[in-house]
């Protein structure tokens, strides 16, 4: 299973960097955390990180993920940040980081992966 999540907020690509590095420090996510590019827009020289994609295994990855999520989104400088899980079907799960807890980030990754699942 993939979760695919992408940041919104003030400086997204700077953010989701830091989102990456943040879950790749994580020792049960090593190895699991990719970037996805998009295309080049017109005038631009490469492709930028559009989302990153953890595979979540057997395990406690999902929880691991979810108390990491919360973590970095409950840092002061994070307030006006959004973090979205993409489902397969399209959807969208939202988390803002205001309202964050581990329980509501553990469950809207869990509504991600059973879209998967279906």
């Amino acid at each position: 299973m993939e979760s695919h999540i992408s940041v919104d907020g003030p400086e997204p690509d700077e953010s989701l960097e830091q989102l990456a590095a943040w879950l790749r420090d994580e020792p049960e996510l090593a190895g699991r955390v990719r970037p996805k590019t998009a295309p080049p827009r017109d005038g631009e020289m490469g492709a930028a990180v559009e989302l990153l994609v953890v595979s979540l295994g057997a395990g406690g990855a999902l929880s691991v993920l979810a108390g990491s999520l919360r973590a970095w989104l409950s840092q002061p400088r994070r307030s006006g940040i959004k973090v979205t899980v993409h489902r397969p079907d399209g959807q969208r799960l939202e988390i803002d980081a205001r309202h964050v807890t581990k329980e509501s980030v553990e469950e809207i990754l869990r509504q991600a992966l059973r879209a998967e699942e279906e």
